[in-house]
C-alpha cells in the first residue's frame, strides 16, 4: 500500500518529496542539539509507512529532552503501535534555531520515526500540558504548514486532536483544536482511530459520532454566549444528541493500560533520565489548590507482582541503572515498603539504583528514601507550601510542625546534605505572619541540617506565586496582584539570605499570564494568535519569555489581564469549564472552598469517602478506610 491509499485518500506526493531526510540532514549541524531532531533512537518504532492505514503523529509542545520524560505521550505511542494497521510518530517543539532553519530551508515540521511531514499524517494528537505551552502549540501547526484555525483545515489536513491537563479547561485553545480528549486516553484515542478508519473523509459525521464517545469534547458543536459584563452566560450544543456535559475519562483498572516496559530511550539526557514504572494513578490527598489531585481521582495502584514483571522486562529493554516509582504520592502506595525490598532483593547484584520521585513530608517518606539510597544520598524534596498550621488548614495540606521537624532530623541524621522545600506565595487567607513562618520553617531546616552536617548541609527553597486552578475548590479564587506577589517575595530574598539557602523563584508576570490562561474562556483565541505572531514561543523558559507580547496582545482585543486571573469569582457565575466535568462535583468543591475559608481540614479518601461526586458518576466506589491494595509481594 502507498502512503496515499490510507483513509484520507490523498493526492500523490512525489517519491523525492515524502520525507526531509535528504534536505535536512546536512543542516543539522547549524543547531546546537542536533540528536534532538534525528530520531532513531533505542527501541523508536520504526514501521514502514506503508504498511500502515492510519498515521497518527503525537506531539509534544516543549523541547525533546522535557517531551521524552512524559510518560502519558509514551503510553499512547506504545499503544498505537501494537494496532497492526496503524503507524503512531513522534514530534516535539524545536527550539529558535532550528526553527530558523525550517522557515529559511522551507522544510516542514516531520516526524522523528518516518522524517514525514506532518500534514502526510490522518492524526496530529497534541498534549496539553501546561498553559504556557500555547504558543508553542500554534508554532508546531505553523511549521507544519497547516492552517492554525481548526474551521480553515479541510479534509486534506490532519485531525488536529488535544489532551493533557490543560484540556479540562479548552477554551481557550478550542479554536486550534478538531477535538479534545477530556482525561485519561489511552482507551478513548483507540476509540477515535477505529471511528475515524470507518468515517474516512466524512468529517462531519465522525465530528457528530465521536461527541457521542464518552469524555470527547468537540468545541464546534458548542455555541458560547456572553453576558453584558464579559462572563460566559452559556455553553450549548449546537447539534441534537450532544451531550450538554462532557465526563473525563478514566482507566479504571490499571492492568487495561499495562506499563510500557519498551519507552523509547533517548540520545539526550531528559529531565528525567531513567526507567520509569507507573505504580499508582491519582491522589487521595485532596490539597485543595492542586488541580492533579483533583482531575486523576480516584487512586489506582498497579498490583506489586505486575510491578516486579514489568521491571524485568523494562531494565531487560533500556539498559537503564536506576529506576523510578512514578506515583503522585510515592508513600502512599499500600506495599511501597515490600515492593521496594522485593526489587532490592531482585537487583542487588547488578547496582540498581531506585527513586521515588514524590514523597510526602513525615518520617516514613525518610525510611523510604534510606531504604532505596544505601549507595548513595541524593538530595530529599518535600513541599510544605506554607508557612503557619493556620494556612496549611486552609489548603487542606495534612502536615504539622512536628511532622516537618521529625522529617528533616530523620533526613539529616541518616546522612542527607541537601533538602530541597517548595512553597507558594499568594495562597487564600495568607497573612505576614504566614510569610513570616515560612521563613522560620526554612531558618529551621537550616539549624537541623547544621546540627548534623555542619556547614555542609543546604536547603533550597523553590517559591511560586498561587495559580487558581479550574476544578479546585479554589477555582473561584482570585489570585493575587503582581505588585503583591513580587512584594512578598521581595520580603522572603531579603529574610532567606544565607550560605546554606538557596532560594529560587519564577517570574511574577508568567504565573499571572499562566492563571489568564488557565482561567480564560474562548475570547482568548485570538489573544494567543496575536502574541505568536509577535514572536512568543516558550514562555515556560525564563530566557524566552516577554509578557509585554501577551499583555499587548490582550489589550488590543480590550480583554483585561485581570478580569481572568485576578477575579473572585460568585458560585452563581457560569465559569467557561462548566460544561467539563473531572467527575468531582461543583457543589463539592464549593463546600470545600467554604471549609477552607473557616479553615477546617477534609480528611483523605482512604480514611472514609468525601463523597466527591466521582460515586455519583460511577467512577468511583468510593474508598473504605483500608482502601488500596493489600496484595502481598511475592
Amino acid at each position: 500500500m502507498s502512503r496515499n491509499e490510507g483513509v484520507l485518500d490523498r493526492d500523490p506526493v512525489p517519491p523525492e518529496e515524502e520525507t526531509v531526510w535528504g534536505r535536512l540532514e546536512l543542516l543539522l549541524d547549524e543547531v546546537s542539539r542536533p540528536a534532538r531532531y534525528t530520531g532513531g533512537e533505542w527501541n523508536a518504532r520504526n514501521k514502514p509507512w506503508g504498511s500502515a492505514r492510519l498515521h497518527v503523529a503525537l506531539a509534544y509542545p516543549d523541547l525533546y529532552e522535557v517531551g521524552m520524560a512524559n510518560l502519558g505521550l509514551m503510553i499512547l505511542y506504545d499503544r498505537l503501535n501494537r494496532l497492526p494497521d496503524v503507524l503512531a510518530d513522534r514530534v516535539y517543539a524545536p527550539w529558535s534555531d532550528m526553527e530558523a532553519l525550517l522557515r529559511r530551508e522551507k522544510i516542514p515540521l516531520y516526524g522523528l520515526e518516518s522524517g514525514r511531514p506532518l500534514s502526510d499524517f490522518d492524526i496530529l494528537g497534541i498534549s496539553l500540558p501546561y498553559e504556557l505551552t500555547y504558543s508553542n502549540i500554534l508554532n508546531l501547526l505553523d511549521l507544519a504548514g497547516l492552517p492554525l484555525r481548526a474551521e480553515e483545515r479541510t479534509t486534506r489536513h490532519p485531525l488536529v486532536i488535544g489532551g493533557g491537563s490543560g484540556a479540562y479547561n479548552p477554551e481557550p485553545m478550542a479554536a486550534f483544536f478538531d477535538l479534545f480528549v477530556i482525561g485519561e486516553g489511552e482507551e478513548a484515542l483507540e476509540e477515535l482511530v477505529a471511528l475515524f478508519r470507518e468515517t474516512g473523509k466524512d468529517r462531519e459525521s465522525f465530528f457528530q459520532r465521536a461527541a457521542n464517545i464518552p469524555g470527547v469534547y468537540v468545541p464546534r458543536l458548542y455555541r458560547v454566549d456572553y453576558r453584558e459584563d464579559g462572563t460566559v452566560a452559556a455553553v450549548t450544543p449546537q447539534v441534537e444528541g450532544v451531550p450538554s456535559r462532557i465526563v473525563k475519562r478514566i482507566v479504571r483498572d490499571l492492568r487495561s493500560s499495562p506499563a510500557v516496559t519498551r519507552p523509547v530511550v533517548p540520545y539526550l539526557a531528559s529531565v528525567h533520565d531513567r526507567a520509569v514504572i507507573e505504580i499508582q494513578r491519582g491522589c487521595a490527598r485532596g490539597c485543595r489548590f492542586c488541580q492533579a489531585g483533583m482531575i486523576y481521582r480516584p487512586v489506582r495502584e498497579r498490583a506489586p507482582e505486575e510491578v516486579l514483571a514489568a521491571a524485568d522486562e523494562l531494565l531487560a529493554c533500556t539498559g537503564y541503572e536506576e529506576l523510578s516509582l512514578l506515583s503522585f504520592s510515592s508513600s502512599d502506595y499500600s506495599a511501597i515498603e515490600p515492593l521496594l525490598a522485593a526489587l532490592a532483593e531482585r537487583y542487588a547484584d547488578r547496582g540498581l539504583s531506585l527513586s521515588l520521585p514524590s514523597l510526602r513530608l513525615d518520617t516514613f517518606s525518610v525510611r523510604l528514601a534510606e531504604i532505596v539510597s544505601r549507595r548513595r544520598h541524593t538530595g530529599l524534596t518535600f513541599a510544605p507550601e506554607a508557612g503557619t498550621q493556620r494556612l496549611r488548614d486552609i489548603i487542606n495540606k495534612g502536615l504539622s510542625e512536628a511532622d516537618f521537624r521529625a522529617t528533616l532530623e530523620a533526613a539529616f541524621s541518616h546522612g542527607w546534605l541537601r533538602v530541597k522545600l517548595y512553597f507558594m506565595v499568594g495562597l487564600p487567607g495568607e497573612t505576614r505572619e504566614d510569610l513570616a513562618g515560612l521563613v522560620e520553617m526554612v531558618r529551621e531546616a537550616v539549624r537541623i541540617g547544621r546540627k548534623h552536617a555542619g556547614r555542609r548541609a543546604t536547603v533550597a527553597v523553590s517559591v511560586a506565586p498561587f495559580v487558581p486552578k479550574p476544578h479546585t475548590p479554589f477555582q473561584w479564587v482570585g489570585q493575587e496582584a503582581p505588585e503583591a506577589l513580587e512584594e512578598k517575595i521581595r520580603y522572603l530574598r531579603r529574610e532567606l539570605r544565607d550560605r546554606a539557602i538557596e532560594l529560587s523563584w519564577p517570574d511574577v508576570q508568567a504565573s499571572r499570564l499562566e492563571a489568564v490562561l488557565a482561567r480564560g474562556d474562548r475570547r482568548l483565541a485570538e489573544a494567543i494568535w496575536l502574541a505568536w505572531k509577535e514572536g512568543a514561543r516558550f514562555d515556560a523558559w525564563q530566557e524566552q519569555f516577554d509578557p509585554e507580547r501577551w499583555w499587548q496582545a490582550l489589550a488590543a482585543l480590550g480583554l483585561d489581564p485581570a478580569f481572568y486571573a485576578n477575579r473572585a469569582r460568585p458560585f452563581e457565575e457560569t465559569l467557561p469549564w462548566d460544561h467539563i466535568s473531572c467527575g468531582v462535583s461543583r457543589r463539592f468543591l464549593w463546600a470545600e472552598y467554604q471549609r477552607a475559608l473557616r479553615g477546617v481540614t477534609t480528611p483523605a479518601c482512604r480514611e472514609g469517602c468525601a463523597h466527591c461526586g466521582l460515586e455519583r458518576e460511577g467512577i468511583c466506589q468510593g474508598e473504605s478506610k483500608s482502601g488500596g491494595s493489600d496484595r502481598a509481594v511475592s
